[in-house]
């Protein structure tokens, strides 16, 4: 059988888990009347909830004789870690762009990456069918973008298609039939290469593990494709590390590939099948699993290194162990340990205290995605505000600069400019008619001043601006960055919060805590109106007298308080505080709860 492996790439929210629905139903990896879910492919709840995919997957499908591995990416530019490792296991991109927004940032990066590593791309038009889809400037902006990520001749002269994921059809022409995706099918099988590994049937076994995952009945299992020979199950292999030192020496004990959303059980796997192999307990992400005459590892994509550090430590607040049931810091390192092991992208260092960890990644999202786990499954955890990693390039201190790309009404684009070139000293790059009454701005602005800039930019646009944001480069260090303008409200009392109290406060800001909530010495309860902090109490409750009122009693109407979701909170805070994370709830606090510790920590800064 022909073999084709074949990655879908784009940017986020451009359609790619719906194309890949598509394609499984249409290929017949479906039964006629079976229930499927959309987005068969995103597995995981956050996945689901949110509507982005996170974890790169295989699925395989056949179509007239013919098996094509598709990989399903990750869109969004923090979880790049993942597209990055997948692409040595393919021969080619289906580069996915949506017609009316072009190419965006995202789409720049996992492209410059498949050329890279010189793959054939195909490009597919998406959403040809919206009212505002320009698919021939769409279609030429891709063009450009080719060239100047100087892609060769053979690269250049990409085939398109023009297609409707949800509507399930692609045509090489814009005006053709609309039927299916026979098309796209078609052109995968046509220009896409079968695996150059295939001429290397009869060497030895060698493969190198793209991603880790773990089976409760298999144990630790690899998934990559195989660069040569051939392997049944229970052969003896060996796993070299990135430098080519020996880890261990095992017995595959299950070989299982990708049929449609399962994977089932093969007997033997020869070069160009992505398959999944289990019986290891050492090797991870990056390793090569080979045959015992092999001494060289196989060389591995480098991976683009973190941006920004989060500290999470233990929750030391008055209500920590309530909620969760696992709170040491013992168990939290472990699962952290685990996480950067699975997960490339993310770095793990020790912190001399020993109950606080420095966890390193490439944004707030992803960030926000591991604490959101971790707490769905018991944890209790303090999250700091995060930093950015500074380089030191020739003796300079470098920091990371984003590529940001805003689209917004005509109308709020002064607005956003002046944020982002005024006080979060960016640099306006570019800045063009979107069509529709919308402005596209393009400007690099330091990761620094986008730390707790979505909310702000979601208020300035009235929630109609798009922003995206990718890692660019290091540039000279560019002095301080205003923070947080206001101050913050700090409860005196421990108990619980009382309406009258909160009502009374209304005047000196916006509350985050409604009535009856448990709150505790130094945890901050609204927002003030002002820059400095004030010190409120929550708990003070209305006096009473024997002696009756003139008029009636004013009956307390409570502001609807702000609700912060686990992306907003970290963003919010500043230095001196902390996000108390726990199963059931969310709580910003001061790092030193008692106030005379907070007074003279600000006399040591």
């Amino acid at each position: 059988m022909e073999l084709r492996n074949i990655a879908i790439i784009a940017h986020v929210d451009h359609g790619k888990t719906t194309l890949v629905d598509e394609l499984l139903k249409q290929s017949g990896a479906f039964r006629a009347n079976e229930a499927v879910s959309e987005r068969a492919m995103d597995s995981n709840d956050i996945e689901r909830e949110r509507g982005i995919t996170i974890l790169a997957k295989c699925t395989s499908v056949e179509w007239h004789g013919a098996r094509i591995n598709i990989v399903d990416t990750p869109g969004h530019a923090d979880f790049g870690g993942e597209v990055e490792r997948i692409l040595s296991m393919v021969d080619g991109v289906c580069l996915l762009v949506d017609a009316a927004e072009g190419p965006m940032p995202q789409t720049k990066f996992v492209l410059a990456k498949a050329l890279a590593l010189g793959l054939r791309p195909i490009v597919v038009l998406n959403k040809v069918d919206k009212p505002d889809a320009e698919p021939d400037r769409a279609l030429n902006e891709v063009f450009d973008l080719f060239a100047n990520l100087g892609a060769d001749d053979d690269q250049l002269d990409f085939p398109h298609v023009y297609a409707s994921g949800r509507a399930g059809w692609a045509d090489g022409e814009l005006d053709g039939p609309r039927k299916d995706l026979s098309a796209l099918f078609d052109l995968i099988v046509r220009h896409v290469p079968a695996p150059k590994v295939l001429a290397r049937v009869d060497e030895p076994f060698s493969m190198l593990a793209t991603t880790l995952s773990a089976d409760p009945y298999l144990g630790r299992i690899l998934t990559g494709r195989v660069e040569s020979g051939r392997i049944g199950t229970g052969t003896t292999l060996k796993a070299l590390s990135r430098s080519g030192d020996r880890l261990e020496q095992f017995r595959v004990t299950k070989i299982l590939a990708f049929r449609g959303l399962t994977q089932t059980a093969i007997d033997e796997a020869v070069a160009g099948d992505i398959v999944t192999l289990a019986g290891m307990t050492k090797a991870t992400v990056a390793d090569t699993l080979c045959a015992p005459e092999i001494d060289t590892a196989l060389p591995s994509q480098p991976i683009d290194p973190p941006t920004i550090t989060v500290t999470f430590g233990i929750n030391d607040s008055p209500l920590a162990g309530r909620d969760g049931s696992k709170v040491q810091s013992r168990v939290i390192r472990d699962r952290l340990m685990k996480e950067a092991e699975v997960n490339v992208a993310i770095k793990i260092a020790d912190t001399p205290g020993g109950d606080a960890f420095e966890v390193s990644g490439r944004g707030e999202l992803q960030m926000g995605v591991l604490i959101e786990n971790m707490r769905r499954e018991g944890f209790e955890l303090s999250i700091s505000r995060p930093r950015v990693i500074f380089q030191e390039i020739d003796g300079v201190r470098n920091e990371p600069i984003e590529e940001v790309t805003i689209d917004v009404d005509d109308e709020y684009s002064g607005a956003v400019i002046d944020k982002l070139t005024g006080e979060r000293k960016g640099e306006l790059v570019e800045m063009k008619p979107a069509g529709v009454g919308k402005t596209r701005i393009i400007a690099h602005v330091p990761s620094r001043g986008l730390i707790g800039y979505q909310g702000q930019f979601l208020t300035d646009t009235r929630g109609t601006g798009v922003l995206n944001r990718i890692f660019h480069g290091w540039t000279p260090h560019k002095g301080p960055i205003q923070g947080r303008r206001q101050g913050v409200l700090i409860s005196t009392e421990s108990g619980v919060s009382v309406a009258y109290a909160l009502w009374n406060l209304e005047d000196r800001g916006r509350m985050f805590i409604g009535p009856q909530e448990q709150v505790y010495v130094g945890m901050l309860i609204g927002e003030h109106s002002r820059e400095n902090d004030l010190e409120v109490n929550p708990l003070k409750g209305k006096k009473l007298t024997n002696v009756r009122a003139s008029g009636t009693d004013e009956a307390v109407r409570l502001t609807p308080h702000i609700k912060m979701s686990l992306e907003e909170a970290i963003a919010y805070i500043d230095d001196d505080e902390l996000v108390e994370v726990t199963p059931k709830i969310i709580r910003l606090r001061k790092r030193e709860l008692d106030p005379n510790e907070r007074k003279r920590a600000s006399r040591k800064d």
